[in-house]
């Protein structure tokens, strides 16, 4: 069995789901697009393929088994899009949370059924149907869970708004020890540059005390201010429309040390090198075409 934990986004990996881009589909139609930026690559003609998306996800997989870290993958389903595990489910503590998710996606939460087997059934929760969360707008940070939400009236036009105000009242009534502190992020529909699909698209912890923060991902000035006084700004790498557009801040740590990134992210990597960090790069670019990266790709069962 597996004895879930994870208290925040840094400490040492042992166990994670990593999704899977094989037989992902055909290239989707415009009108079945979730978010602006693979609506933007389907139209210029350069929407990622299959092989090199598979490619990009072995690379991933290869660091993992470096850092001897337990990977689970989906069970593959026919023509499905299966790469964003953390859309499907996030652990708190030793609690899963399914996501509720666009109802087209159940299948793949079904697609890691031996993996729910390995947890006990009472430690797998399962939120109503008008809780709308997704594992990208969710962060455990020790005392905190930080999430992504957008609760304007017009909440329903935005197929980018993934996680309502239920879900964040819903969070914080299972994990009342926690501080749960929410932020409103900006959505656009049409343009990937003015659109946080997810908090992690503008802000993610990195070591024990750093961060990663894009400025106009938030809505309310007063909440991206109060992200920066409390890790400071000494300690805050700021990155430009140009770098959430290309999901800089999409990193994942496997320690509070070791951080896997792209290698293309010049800046960030020589940030987090000149800070102490050990940076295992790798090709991501054409995953981060679906606006999601490294990140959204995986579900962390255990740290230490």
């Amino acid at each position: 069995m597996l004895k879930l934990n994870v208290q925040d986004e840094t400490s040492r990996l042992r166990s994670v789901v990593l999704g899977t881009a094989k037989s992902c589909g055909p290239i989707p139609k415009p009108e079945e697009t979730y978010d602006p930026k693979s609506l933007e690559h389907i139209l210029a003609g350069t929407y990622p393929i299959e092989a090199d998306m598979v490619k990009e996800m072995d690379g991933f997989a290869q660091v993992f088994a470096k850092y001897d870290v337990q990977v689970f993958r989906p069970r593959v389903l026919k023509d499905c899009n299966q790469i964003f595990s953390r859309d499907i489910a996030f652990v708190i503590d030793n609690k899963l949370v399914k996501a509720n998710i666009l109802p087209d996606r159940e299948k793949e939460f079904q697609a890691i059924k031996y993996v729910l087997n390995k947890i006990d059934e009472d430690q797998i929760i399962y939120p109503p149907k008008e809780v709308h969360v997704e594992g990208g707008d969710v962060m455990p940070w020790g005392e905190y869970i930080f999430m992504g939400t957008y609760t304007g009236a017009d909440y329903a036009d935005y197929i980018t708004a993934r996680t309502n105000k239920e879900a964040v009242d819903f969070i914080a009534s299972q994990f009342p020890n926690k501080k749960v502190k929410a932020f409103e992020l900006r959505k656009s529909n049409t343009n990937a540059r003015e659109n946080a699909l997810h908090l992690d698209c503008c802000f993610q912890p990195v070591g024990t005390n750093k961060a990663i923060l894009h400025k106009n991902g938030f809505l309310r000035e007063e909440e991206y201010q109060w992200l920066l006084d409390y890790f400071g700004s000494d300690n805050v790498f700021e990155i430009s429309k140009e770098e959430m557009y290309n999901m800089v801040s999409n990193v994942f740590s496997i320690s509070p040390d070791v951080v896997v990134s792209e290698r293309n992210f010049t800046r960030l990597n020589s940030w987090l090198r000149e800070h102490g960090f050990t940076v295992e790069e790798i090709a991501y670019a054409e995953i981060a075409k679906q606006e999601g990266l490294l990140r959204c790709s995986t579900l962390p069962l255990v740290r230490d």
